[in-house]
């Protein structure tokens, strides 16, 4: 299965726990800030998301949805 993280900027506080979470490497922090100031996480490369959701399940403010294909 393949998806594609869709990542709201102004619910993120920029913690990087998805980062972390994604087994494939794919996110990393963006090189702008939202409107708390924070750097909030981009996917570098879409079509190496396989749509596991780890991303989506570590965010604490339910930043991150995955939308599977």
């Amino acid at each position: 299965m393949t998806g594609k993280p869709v990542i709201s900027p102004q619910r993120c506080k920029g913690c990087g726990l998805c980062i972390g979470a994604c087994p494939k490497k794919i996110l990393e922090m963006s090189k702008e800030t939202n409107k708390q100031g924070v750097h909030y996480p981009v996917c570098k490369d879409e079509s190496q998301c396989i749509a596991c959701t780890f991303c989506a399940t570590m965010c604490p403010d339910i930043a991150i949805e995955i939308i599977k294909y």
